[in-house]
């Protein structure tokens, strides 16, 4: 792929290859909720999405807000960053979820427009992390992200990583602006496929913000915390007690460890 060429639109109704199977006892089972931004990819230049961010709200909502001038958005949902650039021009919360289909399509064209391949770079460890975890019968690899659905996936898919998770179980940043809603969301879909009700305590989230561990804990999950975003070093992370905190990825034979006995 060149440097100038861009992937195809994600379809909503794109399918992993990959299917699920779960050959352990179900009770033994540990489901991963994968974080994007900061946790499996990052983006070579800070602050590079305000480039279509902006662009799609003055689409969608009449006004880019505040998005320029708004610090650190890591951990937030994409509605959520919407409504908080919106809200000094009186956009309500309930017209970011009345417009948030059309933002949702409007946001795809914009980020289509200025992402290829050298747009996001894979995190060090991470693709070996998931290769192990599919190959291994105890665990789930599912996302919980605040990007919108088809973002996370246009995300993936530029970095070959969609490969190894099936979207139809995540839970993304237009289900709700608030992350700590996302967990059950996904909860509800992985047990609906599984026939199974999955106890909170199954659940792993890994994630590079305090608000990740915010919404393991608010839900019941366990907490695995990585300081590879550009936000949240260690020592900022480490006072909000995740079950387990890395400064990166790489050791993959630590993290798999590390997962199977949480």
């Amino acid at each position: 792929m060149s440097p100038k060429s861009k992937v195809q639109s994600p379809k909503s109704e794109t399918k992993n290859p990959h299917s699920i199977s779960i050959r352990n006892p179900k009770s033994e089972i540990r489901i991963l909720l994968w974080d994007i931004d900061g946790t499996m990819l990052i983006a070579p230049r800070s602050g590079n999405y305000k480039e279509y961010f902006a662009k799609s709200l003055s689409r969608v909502y009449g006004s880019h807000g505040t998005i320029w001038e708004m610090g650190s958005v890591s951990g937030m949902t994409d509605l959520q960053i919407a409504f908080e650039a919106l809200k000094p021009e009186n956009v309500t919360l309930e017209t970011i979820y009345e417009l948030k289909d059309d933002f949702h399509k409007v946001f795809t064209e914009e980020m289509m427009k200025v992402c290829d391949a050298n747009h996001f770079r894979i995190l060090d460890g991470v693709r070996e992390i998931l290769q192990a975890t599919r190959e291994n019968p105890i665990f789930v690899n599912a996302l919980l992200t605040g990007n919108l659905e088809n973002a996370a996936k246009l995300k993936l898919k530029i970095v070959g990583l969609e490969e190894f998770f099936d979207f139809e179980l995540g839970a993304f940043g237009d289900s709700s602006h608030q992350r700590q809603d996302l967990p059950q969301i996904a909860a509800d879909k992985i047990s609906a496929r599984f026939d199974y009700n999955f106890a909170p305590s199954q659940f792993i989230i890994l994630g590079d913000t305090p608000n990740d561990i915010a919404c393991a804990r608010y839900f019941g999950a366990k907490a695995v915390a990585v300081a590879t975003g550009r936000s949240h070093p260690p020592e900022t992370l480490s006072p909000h007690n995740p079950d387990f905190l890395f400064e990166n990825l790489s050791d993959t034979a630590k993290v798999i460890d590390v997962l199977s006995k949480l």
